[in-house]
């Protein structure tokens, strides 16, 4: 069947699939080829990520029990994506305190929960003793919830006003209880594209240096990409290219996750006139040059099913991928940009998902320890 496929599809990307099932490297300028596949080609792109998908990670497919905490919404940093961000005199500005916090936390616990999911806006009147404060609260109170806090524009901003060095920050937070970093705030590493997103969020290399140094502490980081805005395809296989250096480098990242841009109510589309998000041909050329790409380093190809939504989804697990994400229980950020898929999975909702597609749901934890097989 292989071998008939071949013969339909444009040569180029038939010698570019056949090198990479022989267990070749993809370069990134084969990456960008593949990024641009259409039709016959992007349908072969498809089947070869989802043969390599069953060759690293089996039929199983995962998701995590977790509560997202934006614990946050004041933010002055400007980017032009969010529609999450808001100044402190706005009505629906928040800053929660921690008694709703630590609520919120015990209903996610009673709901299952085992992980956190912490972020929030850079408020201009937090430090450092306030992030680490949050988290030495939750943890005194829940000690076996997983801290999944906090991106590294957050470590970033936390740092620059500790006086500490920064991989002594780091490991001041992971004292407290932080268990792994968001990689967020990643969108696209190239400096040109970031500063017309967000020109004054960190840059590409402070991204990278505090990547770097929590995986040099041992501490592991999930990986993103942002895409669908005014990228190019040679700016998302220079970003892959660099995750997969530090990959290789610290073998800290635990999944790769692309992250569709929702346009519809910020100003990188209503303003600077961006596309209007992703097509579902490239959310799943994106998973699948994603599996094919990071083969050998990075095994955890995600889902985002706040963007794709949960049947793009199930479509996107047939091309490469083999993590649905998280239930979220709540969910601000893409809400916010105008997602319209909702706040919440339920764990039987991913288990129905999965087992429609012939497929066995697997319970994990942040950290794909395997919770719970669900075989029938």
């Amino acid at each position: 069947m292989f071998e008939a496929m071949m013969k339909t599809i444009d040569p180029q990307i038939a010698g570019i699939l056949e090198a990479c099932l022989e267990g070749r490297e993809l370069s990134e300028t084969e990456a960008e080829r593949l990024l641009e596949a259409e039709g016959a080609d992007l349908h072969a792109l498809m089947w070869a990520a989802d043969t390599v998908r069953r060759e690293e990670a089996g039929d199983d497919v995962s998701y995590v029990v977790c509560r997202n905490l934006n614990f946050t919404n004041i933010c002055y940093v400007g980017c032009s994506f969010c529609g999450f961000a808001r100044h402190k005199h706005q009505p629906d500005a928040y800053d929660h305190d921690i008694s709703l916090l630590l609520d919120k936390c015990a209903e996610a616990i009673e709901r299952g929960a085992t992980e956190i999911c912490m972020q929030g806006g850079i408020h201009p009147k937090k430090n450092h003793d306030d992030y680490r404060g949050v988290v030495l609260s939750i943890k005194e109170r829940f000690p076996d919830l997983h801290i999944h806090a906090f991106s590294p524009e957050e470590i970033d901003w936390g740092h620059r006003k500790s006086g500490m060095e920064l991989p002594e920050y780091i490991a001041w937070l992971m004292e407290a209880g932080v268990g792994s970093l968001p990689g967020t705030a990643a969108e696209i590493l190239d400096d040109e594209i970031r500063d017309i997103l967000s020109p004054r969020k960190i840059k590409t290399a402070r991204w990278v240096e505090v990547i770097r140094a929590a995986h040099g502490l041992g501490l592991p980081t999930t990986s993103t990409v942002m895409y669908g805005h005014i990228e190019q395809p040679r700016h998302v296989a220079a970003h892959m290219g660099l995750i997969r250096e530090i990959q290789k480098e610290t073998g800290g990242f635990t999944e790769f996750v692309p992250l569709g841009y929702i346009h519809e109510m910020n100003d990188l589309y209503n303003v600077l006139g961006s596309r209007p998000g992703s097509t579902a041909y490239e959310d799943l050329r994106l998973v699948a040059v994603s599996r094919l790409f990071m083969r050998g380093q990075i095994r955890n190809i995600q889902v985002s099913w706040v963007k794709m939504g949960h049947k793009l989804g199930q479509m996107a697990l047939s091309a490469g991928a083999n993590d649905f994400g998280g239930t979220l229980m709540e969910e601000s950020i893409s809400r916010k940009s105008g997602s319209q898929f909702g706040e919440n999975t339920a764990p039987e909702d991913f288990r129905r998902l999965i087992r429609e597609i012939g497929r066995t749901p697997v319970e994990r934890s942040t950290l794909y320890r395997t919770i719970q097989r669900f075989e029938d």
